[in-house]
């Protein structure tokens, strides 16, 4: 009696994980991932110039993402960022993998074993410097840059880029970089 309460329960956990982890193929309903990506350009370091906060990231600033290759051909995900409350640094490493394929900016993105988030590249300038990336629901956003500022008029098309989706920029946070 007593296994198969412990049988039922690991089905019950496999099929969550599988579920979790398959729901990150979401992305926004109008919003659309970049065609013809280059992986090894979007490579290297980002800073984040904006976000929509969520509890990963709240009191942060500072923060960065450095991707490279694994050896498994899985993207490493290296984020940092200053908890300007606790006033000390924050890492997270993670892994990354292309739902589709490669040259489609979809991704998803673990910090946590089994379960994904989506990572969507939905706009990045034909130098890879710059990227607007929609999370898999209109609650996750963020503006990279390879450099702690981003240029007025890049700004103003992710911002109405974002708009156009229906997200509310209004609400994004402004990150901090103190060189």
């Amino acid at each position: 009696m007593k296994n198969r309460y412990i049988i039922g329960g690991l089905v019950l956990l496999v099929a969550g994980a599988v579920v979790t982890s398959c729901s990150c193929k979401k992305m926004p309903e109008k919003a659309t991932a970049v065609q013809n990506f280059d992986k090894a350009k979007y490579l290297g370091k980002w800073y984040e110039i904006a976000r929509l906060d969520y509890k990963w990231e709240k009191d942060m600033n500072n923060v960065t993402a450095e991707y490279s290759l694994n050896d498994n051909g899985t993207i490493k995900v290296d984020n940092k960022g200053y908890d300007v409350k606790k006033e000390k640094w924050e890492q997270s490493i993670g892994k990354a993998k292309f739902i589709e394929a490669d040259n489609i900016g979809r991704l998803k993105v673990s910090f946590f074993g089994p379960f994904y988030s989506g990572y969507n590249v939905i706009a990045v300038d034909k130098d890879y410097k710059y990227a607007l990336v929609a999370g898999e629901s209109l609650k996750n956003l963020w503006i990279l840059s390879r450099d702690t500022t981003i240029p007025e008029n890049i700004k103003s098309d992710y911002l109405k880029k974002a708009q156009d989706i229906g997200y509310n920029t209004s609400d994004l946070i402004w990150v901090a970089h103190n060189k």
